[in-house]
């Protein structure tokens, strides 16, 4: 299985911020989490809130765990919120079903990890991610 590298995460974050700043977006924050949910890397962008660390890591801690992007997961909280509830009580409330959780895939279509975005709107996170992703060669799941 293909792996996200230590190099692929630094360059996704790197080319996000870039994004936030060419898009004018309030200061970011972004975390790149491996196949297993596992941190791989995060920055946090002076002024940006200190608690923003746990918002980027509920987006792609959820999209990771329930193999499901941010957008999907916000869809599925309006139409079953009870669904959404019992999930985020079994991962301790760690999961934000919000646009900015993005499924991060290989070239055959593989999840590989995703990246967590917060700190402007939901859908502006999202598409910082997205193009971060994308510039990076690999495809973004919103």
């Amino acid at each position: 299985m293909a792996e996200i590298t230590l190099r692929k995460a630094r360059s996704i974050i790197r080319a996000t911020l870039a994004k936030g700043r060419e898009l004018d977006l309030k200061p970011l924050s972004v975390v790149v989490l491996d196949a297993g949910g596992h941190v791989k890397a995060f920055e946090r962008e002076d002024k940006a809130a200190p608690g923003r660390f746990a918002i980027a890591h509920g987006k792609a801690y959820g999209a990771i765990m329930l193999g499901m992007a941010g957008t999907a997961q916000m869809a599925r909280a309006e139409q079953q919120a009870y669904f959404m509830a019992a999930v985020n009580g079994v991962y301790g409330g760690q999961v934000v079903p919000v646009p900015g959780g993005v499924l991060v895939r290989d070239k055959k279509g593989d999840v590989i990890g995703a990246v967590g975005v917060t700190g402007d709107t939901s859908d502006n996170d999202a598409a910082a991610a997205s193009h971060a992703i994308e510039a990076a060669g690999l495809t973004a799941e919103i």
